[in-house]
């Protein structure tokens, strides 16, 4: 039955649906690296070595640039197909560990530190982030189904929808790092 809704689904809705669930998927790997234990200080030194690199940056004023082009540089891997999703999760299970290891510095609940880093640039990120892991499998189908080059073009418009919703992860994050 539920496979019979799936193949009456429009193109679009199949796409909303699999952006939901690499994002729902994208979260759970995040919160798994988060909640894996740490050596304090081995968590001291990720979170200095965080600061002293987020100072720097304020300081040059290249802050904003610096998040924006991480950003999308990783973002920009996670649309290669096949490869993309599988280096994406490893990422943001990486992103997670360095979120555990600033709580566990802090002090504060992992959980509250995911969740506190979640709302709203996460959201913001990890939505761009499963656009492209989503992507990337629609287009490696796409590809194995001889219709490749046309897929092309939803690629370009998932890479610029992409790449404004890093820039405004960005801006908000530069903003709230500003403010402390």
């Amino acid at each position: 039955m539920s496979l019979e809704i799936w193949k009456k689904a429009s193109p679009m809705r199949k796409r909303r649906v699999s952006i939901v669930a690499i994002l729902i998927i994208a979260i759970i790997i995040t919160l798994i690296g988060s909640l894996t234990p740490m050596d304090p200080q081995q968590a001291r030194d990720i979170s200095n070595s965080l600061n002293q690199t987020v100072n720097t940056m304020k300081q040059d004023d290249t802050l904003l640039p610096y998040i924006f082009g991480n950003n999308f540089m990783i973002c920009l891997a996670m649309f290669i197909p096949v490869i993309g999703p599988l280096l994406g999760f490893y990422i943001l299970f990486n992103t997670g560990t360095v979120i555990g290891a600033i709580s566990t510095a802090e002090g504060i609940p992992a959980i509250i530190a995911l969740v506190a880093t979640f709302i709203p640039i996460g959201l913001i990120e990890f939505t761009a982030y499963s656009t492209a892991m989503t992507e990337s499998i629609w287009l490696f189908r796409r590809i194995t189904q001889g219709r490749g080059i046309r897929e092309l073009k939803n690629t370009c418009i998932f890479i610029s929808i992409a790449a404004v919703l890093l820039f405004l992860g960005a801006v908000i994050e530069t903003i709230l790092i500003s403010m402390v």
